[in-house]
């Protein structure tokens, strides 16, 4: 699955559209690399989000291409 879309089936970013700049800033990065919205999403990457100050670090557990919003925190595991 991509990326931009993993982030966007997963709800760490709510719009396809806001995934895909992101990525296109650079301020997405997938095992320590900057990663681009085309990223093949693998299970056990781990992706790291820059929002303005803060940085969320997430690890990847499920690739599904649909999830009811109940589920969708089932798909990552946040990292300290």
């Amino acid at each position: 699955m991509r990326l931009d879309k993993y982030l966007k089936v997963s709800r760490l970013i709510k719009r396809r559209t806001v995934a895909n700049e992101a990525c296109d800033a650079g301020r997405v990065s997938v095992n320590g690399k900057v990663a681009r919205a085309s990223y093949d999403i693998k299970v056990g990457d781990v992706i790291e989000i820059a929002f303005g100050n803060k940085t969320v670090k997430a690890e990847v557990t499920r690739v599904t291409e649909v999830v009811r919003k109940e589920e969708a925190e089932e798909m990552f595991k946040i990292l300290p």
